[in-house]
C-alpha cells in the first residue's frame, strides 16, 4: 500500500507562523497545473507495483482550486496509478473557502475526507495568527461540511499563542467534542526562522508563544481528549477508535509515498527526494525532462533514527524486535539500555518488547529520542 501526496501552492495570504512552500497568488496556476500533469507521468514507475491507498491534498490551501481543477488532477492518477476501491481522498481547507457547491462538487469527484484548518474558534486568536476567517465562519464550517455529508472530518487547533487563554482552548474542544467531529490535530505554536512571525517577534512588535502556556494546554488537551473516548495516536494527533488518518499513518509506519508538486517529498523505502521549491524552477525542469528533485540515500544508521524517532511519537511504538531485525543486535541492545532510564523515569513503558512514551514522555519526545540514536561514531 502507498500514498500520495499533492502539494499545491497557492494562498489567498501567507500566514505569518507558516514556513511551508507557499505563493499568495494564482498568477502561476496555469504553469503548476500543466507541469503537475506532467510530473503524474513521470513519475508513475516511482511506487512500483504498490498500489495507491491514500492521495492527500495539502499546501498551501488545496480549497482555493477550482472544482473542475481537484478533477482533473483526480482523473490524471487514477489513469496513472491502481487505486484501492476503499481509497481515502483528503483536501485541507480554509473555513472561508467552504461553500455549498464546493462541497456538493468534491463528494462527487471522490473526496472522502476534510481537514480543516480552524486553529481556534476565537477571534483574537485568528488575528494573533494572520488568518483571514472568523470564528464564526470557523463554526460555520463545520456544520455545513457535516450538513453534506462529510462525516470523516479532521480538524487543526493551534495552542501556546499569547492570546489563547485556557477557557478558550477548552471552549475549542469542547464543541468539535460536542459535533462527534472523529479527529482532531493540534500543535503547539512554534517560531520558524524567517517567517513574518519570527521577524515581528525579534523585533518586539509581536509577543512569542507561551512555552509554560503550551504545556499545561498540551496536558490539558490530552486529558480532556482522553476522557472523551479519543485516542492519542500520535504526539499531535487524536481522534475516535479506529478514525486514525491513514494517509498519514502510512509516514508513521515507513510505507511508501509519492510527493507531487514544488517542494513535495518522496520515499520509496531507501531513498527520499524532495521537488524544488518555486512554480517556475519545478515546472522549467520538468518541461526539460531534467530531475525536478533532489535525492539522499539512507544509510542503515539514518534508517534507525528515523524509526526510533517516528515510532516513538505513536501509539503503536518502537518494536525491539523490529530494531533486531532490521538493523543487528547491537542497535537493539543499545536501544534497549538508552531506554531502561526513561523505563525508570516513567516516560516510557514497555510491554512485549514494544516501547511507548507515556502522557509524561510525550512532553519530551524530541529530547527521548535523540538519546536513543545512534551516532557515526
Amino acid at each position: 500500500m502507498a500514498g500520495i501526496y499533492l502539494h499545491i501552492p497557492f494562498c489567498k495570504s501567507k500566514c505569518p507562523y507558516c514556513n511551508f512552500f507557499s505563493v499568495a497568488s494564482t498568477k502561476s496556476a496555469e504553469i503548476f497545473f500543466g507541469a503537475l500533469h506532467e510530473e503524474i507521468n513521470l513519475q508513475r514507475h516511482y511506487l512500483g507495483k504498490q498500489t495507491v491507498e491514500t492521495i492527500y491534498f495539502g499546501g498551501g490551501t488545496p480549497s482555493l482550486l477550482k472544482s473542475s481543477e481537484i478533477a482533473g488532477i483526480l482523473e490524471k492518477i487514477r489513469s496513472v496509478f491502481s487505486l484501492e476501491e476503499t481509497v481515502e481522498i483528503t483536501l485541507e481547507a480554509n473555513p472561508d473557502d467552504i461553500t455549498a457547491h464546493k462541497l456538493q462538487d468534491w463528494r462527487k469527484w471522490g473526496i472522502n475526507r476534510l481537514s480543516l484548518g480552524l486553529q481556534s474558534f476565537a477571534d483574537d486568536d485568528l488575528k494573533y495568527l494572520g488568518r483571514i476567517h472568523s470564528g464564526a465562519q470557523a463554526e460555520r464550517s463545520v456544520q455545513l461540511a457535516l450538513d453534506h455529508g462529510f462525516s470523516n472530518i479532521s480538524v487543526d487547533f493551534i495552542y501556546g499563542m499569547p492570546t489563547l487563554t485556557h477557557k478558550a482552548f477548552a471552549g475549542n474542544l469542547e464543541k468539535v467534542v460536542a459535533l462527534g467531529i472523529p479527529h482532531i490535530s493540534a500543535y503547539s505554536l512554534t517560531t520558524e526562522p524567517k517567517t513574518a512571525l519570527d521577524v515581528k517577534i525579534r523585533k518586539k512588535q509581536m509577543q512569542g508563544p507561551d512555552d509554560e502556556k503550551a504545556i499545561s494546554q498540551f496536558r490539558f488537551l490530552m486529558q480532556y481528549l482522553g476522557s472523551c473516548n479519543y485516542e492519542h495516536y500520535e504526539i499531535s494527533n487524536f481522534c475516535l477508535p479506529g478514525m486514525y488518518s491513514k494517509h498519514n499513518s502510512s509516514y508513521w509506519k515507513g510505507r511508501y509515498y509519492l510527493g507531487l508538486g514544488p517542494s513535495a517529498h518522496s520515499f520509496n523505502g531507501f531513498s527520499r527526494q524532495w521537488n524544488f521549491s518555486g512554480i517556475s524552477r519545478y515546472a522549467g525542469l520538468i518541461s526539460t525532462g531534467k530531475p525536478h528533485y533532489e535525492t539522499e540515500f539512507l544509510t542503515p544508521l539514518q534508517n534507525y533514527n528515523e524509526y526510533v524517532m517516528i515510532s516513538l511519537r505513536t501509539i503503536w511504538g518502537a518494536s525491539l524486535h523490529y530494531i533486531k531485525q532490521e538493523f543487528g543486535e547491537g542497535p537493539a541492545s543499545y536501544f534497549r539500555d538508552q531506554a531502561s532510564e526513561f523505563l525508570a523515569k516513567g516516560d516510557m513503558i514497555e510491554h512485549q518488547g514494544i516501547f511507548t512514551l507515556t502522557g509524561k514522555g510525550k512532553l519530551f519526545a524530541d529530547k527521548i529520542s535523540s538519546d536513543l540514536f545512534l551516532d557515526n561514531d
